[in-house]
């Protein structure tokens, strides 16, 4: 009996809550010294780098204390200025420790070139696909004289004839010069006589 009216009485209740108030007290202060030695509390919001160049990329994130490492050059992006930030890792906004690194994607100088494939002979419908997939436009399409109606005879840009493995830039235009199946052209560059019967007696 005596064991049970010690737990109930005023002195053991008084002595529970000195108990209990300490345990807070050491918990509060391990969280404290926890998130001062991790730097819980230095959080940074990484800027909006986008279109920036790296002079500014440099001065931003140094004043941050962060740094950076540029990962790779994406195909070019004409809204974005040259050598110009283009994407980035973590995002805007986002928090970080300091010293924390942040990743960089950026626009190269101008689009690619593109090596010209051998088209020659090869089908309108054929060709314009192979084109596009490159990156190139179709500009203007014209016919010559040919056996093969609507095979490339041709391919142009800005007037000048283009060879298979030539290399243009990204986006340019090339022009098809395509045969219109009427035969004459072949018949002529083998040097076929098209005289017909009738004229050979006229001139006789």
């Amino acid at each position: 009996m005596g064991f049970f009216k010690f737990i109930f009485s005023k002195t053991f209740l008084i002595q529970l809550i000195i108990a209990a108030i300490l345990v807070v007290v050491i918990a509060f202060l391990a969280l404290r010294w926890l998130d001062y030695s991790t730097n819980q509390d230095q959080r940074i919001a990484v800027p909006d780098l986008s279109k920036q160049s790296l002079d500014k990329v440099d001065d931003k994130l140094a004043a941050l204390d962060l740094r950076y490492e540029i990962l790779d050059s994406a195909n070019f992006n004409p809204d974005f200025p040259r050598y110009s930030v283009i994407e980035q890792v973590p995002e805007p906004g986002q928090f970080v420790k300091e010293n924390r690194k942040i990743y960089l994607t950026l626009n190269p100088s101008g689009y690619r070139k593109v090596m010209i494939p051998d088209l020659i002979r090869r089908t309108r419908r054929q060709a314009e696909p192979t084109l596009r997939s490159l990156g190139f436009e179709i500009g203007d399409v014209s016919y010559k004289p040919d056996i093969a109606e609507d095979a490339v005879l041709e391919l142009r840009h800005k007037g000048k004839k283009l060879e298979p493995g030539d290399e243009l830039m990204k986006t340019s235009t090339i022009d098809l010069v395509l045969g219109d199946g009427s035969g004459r052209y072949e018949m002529e560059e083998e040097g076929q006589d098209t005289t017909t019967p009738e004229e050979e007696e006229i001139e006789l």
